[in-house]
Protein backbone atom coordinates (compact mmCIF):
# COMPACT_ATOMS: atom_id res chain seq x y z
CA UNK A 1 0.00 0.00 0.00
CA UNK A 2 2.63 2.40 0.92
CA UNK A 3 4.84 1.36 -2.17
CA UNK A 4 1.59 2.75 -4.53
CA UNK A 5 0.98 5.49 -2.45
CA UNK A 6 4.82 6.57 -3.35
CA UNK A 7 4.23 5.38 -6.77
CA UNK A 8 1.17 7.71 -7.07
CA UNK A 9 2.87 10.87 -5.30
CA UNK A 10 5.74 10.42 -7.36
CA UNK A 11 3.19 10.22 -10.85
CA UNK A 12 1.33 13.27 -9.74
CA UNK A 13 4.32 15.39 -9.35
CA UNK A 14 6.35 14.75 -12.70
CA UNK A 15 2.98 15.40 -14.55
CA UNK A 16 2.66 18.59 -12.69
CA UNK A 17 6.00 18.88 -13.24
CA UNK A 18 5.24 18.08 -17.46
CA UNK A 19 2.43 20.34 -17.22
CA UNK A 20 4.33 23.49 -15.59
CA UNK A 21 7.11 23.43 -18.22
CA UNK A 22 4.62 22.88 -20.86
CA UNK A 23 2.86 26.45 -19.44
CA UNK A 24 6.06 27.83 -19.25
CA UNK A 25 6.89 27.26 -23.02
CA UNK A 26 3.52 28.04 -23.91
CA UNK A 27 3.65 31.09 -22.14
CA UNK A 28 7.19 31.80 -23.78
CA UNK A 29 5.98 31.36 -27.40
CA UNK A 30 3.01 33.72 -26.81
CA UNK A 31 5.13 36.69 -25.21
CA UNK A 32 7.69 35.72 -28.47
CA UNK A 33 4.80 36.12 -30.59
CA UNK A 34 3.49 39.02 -29.38
CA UNK A 35 7.06 41.01 -29.06
CA UNK A 36 7.71 43.48 -31.57
CA UNK A 37 11.30 44.03 -32.52
CA UNK A 38 12.38 47.90 -32.68
CA UNK A 39 12.05 48.50 -36.36
CA UNK A 40 15.32 50.16 -36.22
CA UNK A 41 17.26 47.36 -34.39
CA UNK A 42 19.04 45.97 -37.53
CA UNK A 43 20.69 49.51 -38.21
CA UNK A 44 21.96 49.74 -34.97
CA UNK A 45 25.65 48.14 -35.58
CA UNK A 46 26.09 49.93 -39.09
CA UNK A 47 25.13 53.46 -37.37
CA UNK A 48 27.52 52.99 -34.65
CA UNK A 49 30.37 51.64 -37.07
CA UNK A 50 29.98 54.75 -38.99
CA UNK A 51 29.65 57.45 -36.44
CA UNK A 52 32.28 55.77 -33.70
CA UNK A 53 35.10 53.55 -35.69
CA UNK A 54 38.49 54.51 -37.32
CA UNK A 55 37.95 52.68 -40.46
CA UNK A 56 34.78 54.68 -41.15
CA UNK A 57 37.27 58.14 -40.87
CA UNK A 58 40.05 55.93 -42.27
CA UNK A 59 38.23 55.17 -45.69
CA UNK A 60 36.51 58.54 -46.11
CA UNK A 61 40.35 59.92 -46.24
CA UNK A 62 41.40 57.35 -47.79
CA UNK A 63 38.42 58.12 -50.48
CA UNK A 64 39.53 61.79 -50.72
CA UNK A 65 43.04 61.50 -50.64
CA UNK A 66 42.41 59.01 -53.98
CA UNK A 67 40.11 62.09 -55.48
CA UNK A 68 42.73 64.36 -55.18
CA UNK A 69 45.30 62.24 -56.53
CA UNK A 70 43.27 61.68 -59.52
CA UNK A 71 42.24 65.44 -59.81
CA UNK A 72 46.29 66.17 -60.04
CA UNK A 73 46.44 63.50 -62.97
CA UNK A 74 43.26 65.07 -64.90
CA UNK A 75 44.51 68.80 -64.37
CA UNK A 76 48.23 67.55 -65.45
CA UNK A 77 46.99 66.35 -68.57
CA UNK A 78 44.31 68.75 -69.31
CA UNK A 79 44.17 70.83 -73.12
CA UNK A 80 43.36 74.52 -72.89
CA UNK A 81 40.58 73.82 -75.66
CA UNK A 82 38.66 71.63 -73.20
CA UNK A 83 35.60 72.58 -71.57
CA UNK A 84 35.69 73.83 -67.71
CA UNK A 85 36.39 70.89 -65.22
CA UNK A 86 33.93 69.83 -62.65
CA UNK A 87 33.67 67.74 -59.94
CA UNK A 88 30.26 66.33 -59.62
CA UNK A 89 29.26 64.84 -55.89
CA UNK A 90 26.70 63.53 -54.07
CA UNK A 91 25.64 65.45 -50.63
CA UNK A 92 24.28 62.96 -47.73
CA UNK A 93 26.88 60.49 -46.54
CA UNK A 94 29.52 61.95 -49.14
CA UNK A 95 29.97 65.87 -48.38
CA UNK A 96 27.84 65.78 -44.86
CA UNK A 97 27.14 63.00 -42.32
CA UNK A 98 23.14 62.83 -41.49
CA UNK A 99 23.98 59.61 -39.13
CA UNK A 100 21.93 61.76 -36.12
CA UNK A 101 19.31 61.63 -37.99
CA UNK A 102 19.51 57.51 -38.48
CA UNK A 103 20.51 57.83 -34.73
CA UNK A 104 17.02 59.53 -34.17
CA UNK A 105 15.01 56.89 -35.98
CA UNK A 106 16.95 54.27 -33.57
CA UNK A 107 15.83 56.38 -30.31
CA UNK A 108 11.56 56.86 -31.22
CA UNK A 109 11.41 53.62 -32.92
CA UNK A 110 10.50 54.72 -36.33
CA UNK A 111 11.65 54.76 -39.68
CA UNK A 112 12.13 57.27 -42.53
CA UNK A 113 9.65 59.85 -43.25
CA UNK A 114 10.16 62.77 -45.63
CA UNK A 115 8.27 65.10 -42.45
CA UNK A 116 11.24 63.69 -40.39
CA UNK A 117 13.67 63.81 -42.70
CA UNK A 118 12.80 67.79 -43.73
CA UNK A 119 12.88 68.13 -39.96
CA UNK A 120 16.58 66.91 -39.42
CA UNK A 121 17.61 69.46 -42.56
CA UNK A 122 15.99 72.37 -41.40
CA UNK A 123 18.10 72.06 -37.89
CA UNK A 124 21.11 72.55 -40.05
CA UNK A 125 23.68 70.96 -38.04
CA UNK A 126 24.73 68.00 -40.17
CA UNK A 127 28.82 67.92 -40.11
CA UNK A 128 31.45 67.47 -43.08
CA UNK A 129 32.16 63.48 -43.81
CA UNK A 130 35.52 63.52 -42.87
CA UNK A 131 38.12 64.57 -45.24
CA UNK A 132 35.35 66.71 -47.62
CA UNK A 133 35.72 70.03 -47.12
CA UNK A 134 39.70 69.75 -47.71
CA UNK A 135 39.24 68.15 -50.83
CA UNK A 136 36.66 70.64 -52.41
CA UNK A 137 38.76 72.89 -50.91
CA UNK A 138 41.30 72.28 -53.06
CA UNK A 139 39.70 71.40 -56.04
CA UNK A 140 38.21 74.97 -56.23
CA UNK A 141 41.41 76.71 -55.66
CA UNK A 142 42.31 74.51 -58.67
CA UNK A 143 39.67 76.58 -60.24
CA UNK A 144 37.63 73.13 -60.72
CA UNK A 145 33.68 73.80 -60.38
CA UNK A 146 32.30 71.70 -58.43
CA UNK A 147 28.28 70.57 -58.56
CA UNK A 148 26.14 69.16 -55.91
CA UNK A 149 23.83 66.44 -57.27
CA UNK A 150 21.72 64.96 -54.78
CA UNK A 151 17.95 63.70 -53.88
CA UNK A 152 17.36 65.90 -51.07
CA UNK A 153 13.79 67.51 -52.16
CA UNK A 154 14.39 71.00 -54.02
CA UNK A 155 11.98 72.62 -51.06
CA UNK A 156 15.00 71.89 -48.99
CA UNK A 157 17.30 74.13 -51.28
CA UNK A 158 17.40 77.09 -48.61
CA UNK A 159 18.22 74.60 -45.42
CA UNK A 160 20.49 72.42 -47.65
CA UNK A 161 22.71 75.25 -49.06
CA UNK A 162 22.99 77.17 -45.67
CA UNK A 163 24.55 73.93 -44.15
CA UNK A 164 26.80 73.51 -46.71
CA UNK A 165 27.90 77.01 -46.70
CA UNK A 166 27.98 77.07 -43.13
CA UNK A 167 30.61 74.31 -43.42
CA UNK A 168 32.78 76.51 -45.95
CA UNK A 169 32.37 74.09 -48.55
CA UNK A 170 32.51 76.24 -52.16
CA UNK A 171 30.38 76.58 -55.00
CA UNK A 172 27.03 76.96 -52.90
CA UNK A 173 24.62 79.00 -54.98
CA UNK A 174 21.86 78.00 -57.04
CA UNK A 175 23.79 77.10 -60.06
CA UNK A 176 25.53 74.46 -58.61
CA UNK A 177 22.95 72.90 -55.64
CA UNK A 178 20.97 70.52 -57.75
CA UNK A 179 18.54 68.92 -55.65
CA UNK A 180 15.40 66.67 -56.93
CA UNK A 181 12.53 68.46 -58.39
CA UNK A 182 10.53 65.46 -60.42
CA UNK A 183 12.90 62.53 -60.28
CA UNK A 184 15.44 61.02 -58.39
CA UNK A 185 17.37 59.96 -61.12
CA UNK A 186 20.59 61.57 -61.44
CA UNK A 187 21.19 61.35 -65.39
CA UNK A 188 19.30 64.99 -66.26
CA UNK A 189 21.24 66.48 -63.70
CA UNK A 190 24.05 65.26 -65.08
CA UNK A 191 23.52 65.94 -68.25
CA UNK A 192 22.82 69.53 -68.18
CA UNK A 193 26.45 69.95 -66.23
CA UNK A 194 27.98 68.37 -68.92
CA UNK A 195 26.51 71.12 -71.55
CA UNK A 196 28.86 73.85 -69.93
CA UNK A 197 31.61 71.40 -68.35
CA UNK A 198 33.64 68.28 -68.72
CA UNK A 199 32.71 65.65 -65.69
CA UNK A 200 36.13 64.55 -64.94
CA UNK A 201 35.10 62.57 -61.14
CA UNK A 202 32.16 62.01 -59.63
CA UNK A 203 31.95 61.34 -55.52
CA UNK A 204 28.60 59.12 -53.66
CA UNK A 205 28.29 56.59 -51.69
CA UNK A 206 25.10 54.98 -53.47
CA UNK A 207 26.30 53.28 -57.06
CA UNK A 208 23.00 54.98 -58.95
CA UNK A 209 25.30 58.67 -57.82
CA UNK A 210 27.36 57.37 -60.84
CA UNK A 211 25.74 55.51 -63.50
CA UNK A 212 21.96 55.02 -64.78
CA UNK A 213 23.09 51.34 -64.75
CA UNK A 214 22.91 51.07 -60.96
CA UNK A 215 19.48 52.62 -60.86
CA UNK A 216 16.18 50.11 -59.90
CA UNK A 217 17.89 47.23 -60.40
CA UNK A 218 18.49 44.41 -58.14
CA UNK A 219 21.34 43.04 -56.27
CA UNK A 220 22.42 40.76 -58.76
CA UNK A 221 22.25 43.47 -61.49
CA UNK A 222 23.85 45.85 -59.36
CA UNK A 223 26.95 43.24 -58.49
CA UNK A 224 26.95 42.38 -62.03
CA UNK A 225 27.04 46.25 -63.01
CA UNK A 226 29.92 46.85 -60.46
CA UNK A 227 32.25 44.30 -62.10
CA UNK A 228 31.69 45.43 -65.19
CA UNK A 229 32.73 49.01 -64.27
CA UNK A 230 35.60 47.88 -61.85
CA UNK A 231 38.38 49.76 -64.40
CA UNK A 232 36.30 53.34 -63.34
CA UNK A 233 36.13 52.85 -59.73
CA UNK A 234 39.17 54.84 -57.53
CA UNK A 235 39.97 56.72 -61.26
CA UNK A 236 36.67 58.47 -62.06
CA UNK A 237 34.21 57.40 -59.85
CA UNK A 238 34.97 58.05 -55.77
CA UNK A 239 32.98 55.95 -53.26
CA UNK A 240 32.19 56.86 -49.61
CA UNK A 241 31.15 54.24 -47.00
CA UNK A 242 27.89 54.16 -45.91
CA UNK A 243 26.40 51.02 -44.37
CA UNK A 244 23.54 52.81 -42.83
CA UNK A 245 21.10 53.01 -45.94
CA UNK A 246 20.91 52.86 -49.51
CA UNK A 247 19.87 51.50 -52.77
CA UNK A 248 21.85 48.01 -51.86
CA UNK A 249 18.97 48.10 -49.16
CA UNK A 250 15.94 49.36 -50.95
CA UNK A 251 16.47 47.75 -54.22
CA UNK A 252 18.29 44.88 -53.54
CA UNK A 253 17.80 44.08 -49.74
CA UNK A 254 13.99 44.81 -50.21
CA UNK A 255 13.93 44.26 -54.14
CA UNK A 256 11.70 47.85 -54.19
CA UNK A 257 8.71 47.19 -52.36
CA UNK A 258 7.98 49.83 -49.75
CA UNK A 259 4.80 47.89 -48.56
CA UNK A 260 6.93 45.05 -46.15
CA UNK A 261 5.97 44.97 -42.94
CA UNK A 262 8.87 44.67 -39.96
CA UNK A 263 7.99 41.15 -39.39
CA UNK A 264 8.66 40.53 -43.31
CA UNK A 265 11.45 42.65 -43.35
CA UNK A 266 13.52 40.94 -40.78
CA UNK A 267 12.56 37.58 -42.67
CA UNK A 268 14.22 38.88 -46.11
CA UNK A 269 17.31 40.40 -44.69
CA UNK A 270 17.63 36.80 -42.56
CA UNK A 271 17.17 34.88 -45.66
CA UNK A 272 19.40 37.08 -48.18
CA UNK A 273 22.12 36.01 -45.71
CA UNK A 274 25.08 33.72 -46.38
CA UNK A 275 26.05 30.62 -44.26
CA UNK A 276 27.40 27.70 -44.06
Amino acid sequence: MKNYLLISLFTSILFLGCKTQDLQNETVKTELQQYNVPVREHAIQALLWQQQSAEYRALSYQAFYLARLQLDDILAAKNKTDKPIAIVTDIDETVMDNSPYSGHLVIVNEEYTPATWAAWVSKKSAKAVPGALEFFKYAASKEVAIFYVSNRNVQLQKETMENLKSLGFPNVNDEHVLLKSTTSGKEPRRDEVSKTHKIELLLGDNLSDFSTVFENQSTQERNSAAMQLKAEFGKKFIVLPNPMYGDWETKGIYESNYNWTPHQKDSIRRKKIKAY
